[in-house]
């Protein structure tokens, strides 16, 4: 690979609770970004977690009554995708990179590139594993690694699950969807889409055999010698410490949550290339107006503000200009998005007033 090569470190931060995995998330992201530590390969597992991207309502993608009979940590991403359930066993792996590493490639093709190393790291424990776009790992047709990421600057944060010996079950009970989707028929029919190691090995490798496999193919694949790292840098200590006291609060959790009661409200789901896009609009019906938009989604865009700053460009704006404020939102905003256009964002919202609330002078997109 261009750009690749060198001393890297690998960590193995091991079984924490969500807050603290996150936060190191960022603290080392941060640190890559600042020249303070090296490309790295870390890898994490989660306590019983259930994490909602970024840009996603608590509210709308978990059931948390679920979560808290089961004593299941709520948390936030520091990245895009979409809500996900984590525990003891999966096994997380994670690239720090600088962008000059994968040659200032664009999100696919980083997706593409590391994927296809990952792939060939667990094919080193005798299952047939290949990239699938956008960015999933498969065996056979059926997934067994998820993966996404995020941008700091010039420092990139490139993360997976591999399922080691999980039950989709718990995964569904844990998400918000609808009732028919956890009838014994649907769930049978969720784990035949999935696989994990155990099932395909006839015993649950074990994880110092699975890191070991993993990092020989980064090494190899990228044309880096490891050096192994015991703990993280005092610098990361001093930033994971920071990132922890915002993380693990409430107004983290919930800061993009959009109030369920919230009334007259018109609600759209947009299926997009780069993931799945809700909205939601209050509507002066009288005036004609958006008064204010809420767009959650399992999208990945970088600066992860974009979000919050369109919301902010739409609030107030005539029903019938909705389009034109996209437009020339998009016009004077440098952003990055992973099979996300533009028209999708207008697509969205057209799909909501369409709804009738607030009627419009264009059609829905």
């Amino acid at each position: 690979m261009t750009g690749a090569g060198g001393a890297w470190r690998v960590i193995d931060t091991g079984l924490r609770p969500a807050a603290e995995n996150l936060a190191i998330n960022r603290a080392m992201l941060e640190a890559r970004q600042h020249g303070e530590i090296p490309n790295t390969l870390r890898f994490l597992r989660f306590t019983p977690s259930a994490l909602v991207g970024f840009h996603q309502s608590v509210a709308q993608e978990l059931r948390e009554d679920y979560c808290i009979e089961r004593g299941i940590a709520v948390q936030r991403r520091i990245t895009g995708g979409g809500a996900i359930y984590f525990d003891e066993t999966q096994l997380g792996w994670e690239l720090y990179l600088d962008r000059a590493t994968l040659g200032g490639a664009d999100m696919l093709e980083i997706a593409r590139r590391i994927c296809e190393v990952a792939a060939a790291g667990i094919r080193r424990l005798g299952v047939d594993a290949r990239f699938r776009p956008r960015n999933d790992i498969e065996v056979d047709g059926r997934k067994i690694s998820g993966t996404g990421g995020a941008f700091d600057g010039d420092a990139i944060l490139y993360q997976g699950t591999l399922l080691v010996d999980f039950d989709v079950e718990r995964m569904l009970r844990v998400l918000r969807i609808p009732a028919e989707k956890l009838s014994d028929k649907a769930i049978a029919s969720a784990r035949e889409r999935v696989a994990n190691l155990k099932e395909l090995l006839g015993e649950a490798p074990g994880l110092e055999r699975v890191m070991a496999c993993l990092t020989a193919e980064f090494a190899r694949g990228f044309g880096a010698e490891f050096d192994a790292a015991a703990a993280l840098s005092p610098a990361e200590q001093v930033r994971f410490r920071a990132a922890l006291a915002e993380i693990d609060t409430r107004d983290w959790v919930y800061q993009h949550n959009r109030p369920m009661a919230e009334a007259p409200t018109l609600e759209a789901v947009h299926k997009t290339a780069g993931g799945l896009m809700r909205v939601a609009l209050a509507v002066d019906a009288r005036r004609r107006r958006i008064k204010q938009a809420w767009i959650t989604g399992d999208f990945f865009v970088n600066p992860k503000r974009m979000i919050v700053d369109l919301e902010a460009a739409l609030r107030d704006t005539a029903a019938d200009d909705y389009r034109r404020t996209i437009e020339a939102f998009f016009d004077r905003y440098p952003v990055e998005m992973l099979l996300l256009r533009r028209e999708d964002f207008s697509a969205a919202i057209g799909a909501a007033l369409d709804q009738g609330a607030a009627p419009t002078g264009e059609a829905a997109g």
